[in-house]
């Protein structure tokens, strides 16, 4: 992976999000006349594809080319279902589809057809395999580390030498090893990892399934802490802890930000997740779209390049996501407008807000 530094990325990519929504304004408004953008989402279990990159990048497409129609699909974690979504979209004339992939293996050769009809391929949060055109998403080994970072502080002196369970992503996501890998690079040699498991489909009743069979085989007291992937995992983590009656909760990771896992946090069920401000994703996504479906280049784009098993020399942007604990959620997702505190602080958690210094 190549690049220069992050915050050049942040400053290049605003730059020229501003160059091209210029550009569309140069048109005449005809400039999106017969552009299609096909949007195809992998599925609903994890709340942030439909709730926050859904509405953002229809935002962002809209004023990069207001005369852009955009279809959209979720495939609800389904890879044959996602092929023949793309199968339509390109079908039905679009001109470049944006793909958050279900699994890159089985969608390789729905990217080949794409480019044999024509119609780009920008990977959007996960990296496609095949011929795609660019890939927006947030550097994986950062979030893993971010979180490896956070566990050993919640497990605090037990953090040397105490066992974790590691309850990864779904196998057929390349987040979930790239997550992985980074989060090994921080406890390796200093956690005991207990059980790892697979979430299939980042569910969160997989979740609970997999973390009641770790405290039945080890016991509430041998588990120190919990590597969860995500937020929804991070959901059928506690949950099983709770059924369990496990008392004081280890400290559990997540990811995402969900307004779930942040209400978690607050009540101290959960002990840290990761925001990736999903505004940038989405908005480098759409510049890449719009370029591409213009005929148009992405060098002044994108700040990287990253390989696939297919491809090399992916033009990319990655960005840089932020760990959360109760510490610093007014900072990062209330100042940072993601959420307001009366949607944080429901009634019931308005005393321990109030303990935090998260008032409304």
């Amino acid at each position: 992976m190549r690049g220069r530094a992050w915050r050049a990325a942040v400053a290049l990519l605003a730059a020229l999000l501003a160059v091209s929504l210029a550009g569309c304004s140069e048109d005449g408004g005809s400039g999106g006349g017969g552009l299609t953008v096909g949007v195809l989402l992998p599925s609903r279990a994890v709340p942030r594809w439909e709730n926050a990159d859904k509405p953002l990048l229809d935002k962002r497409l809209k004023e990069l080319c207001p005369k852009c129609r955009v279809m959209h699909a979720n495939a609800e974690n389904d890879a044959a279902r996602q092929r023949q979504q793309m199968t339509s979209m390109i079908t039905r004339g679009a001109s470049v589809l944006i793909l958050d992939v279900v699994d890159p293996r089985a969608l390789r050769s729905s990217v080949r057809q794409a480019r044999r009809e024509g119609v780009s391929v920008v990977a959007y949060d996960r990296l496609a395999e095949g011929p795609v055109s660019g890939f927006v998403s947030f550097d994986g080994g950062t979030v893993g580390r971010l979180q490896g970072e956070a566990l050993l502080q919640g497990m605090g002196a037990r953090g040397i030498g105490g066992g974790a369970v590691m309850m990864n992503g779904d196998p057929s996501s390349p987040n979930a090893a790239w997550y992985e890998a980074g989060a090994m690079s921080v406890l390796r040699n200093r956690v005991r990892v207990l059980r790892s498991y697979d979430t299939v489909g980042w569910r969160t009743e997989n979740a609970h399934d997999q973390m009641t069979a770790a405290i039945g085989a080890l016991g509430p007291d041998r588990i120190d802490g919990v590597l969860a992937a995500n937020d929804s995992i991070a959901a059928g983590v506690v949950s099983a802890l709770k059924s369990a009656r496990v008392s004081p909760l280890p400290p559990v990771t997540g990811q995402d930000a969900d307004l779930d896992a942040v209400r978690r946090i607050v009540r101290g069920e959960q002990y840290m997740t990761v925001y990736k401000p999903f505004r940038a994703e989405a908005e480098a996504a759409a510049a890449m779209a719009v370029a591409l479906a213009r005929g148009n280049g992405l060098d002044t784009l994108v700040t990287t390049s990253v390989d696939s098993p297919t491809t090399k020399d992916v033009p990319a942007v990655l960005l840089r996501p932020l760990p959360v604990t109760r510490e610093n959620i007014d900072r990062v997702l209330v100042r940072g407008g993601v959420y307001t505190a009366e949607q944080i602080c429901v009634p019931e958690l308005r005393p321990a807000c109030a303990r935090i210094g998260l008032t409304e």
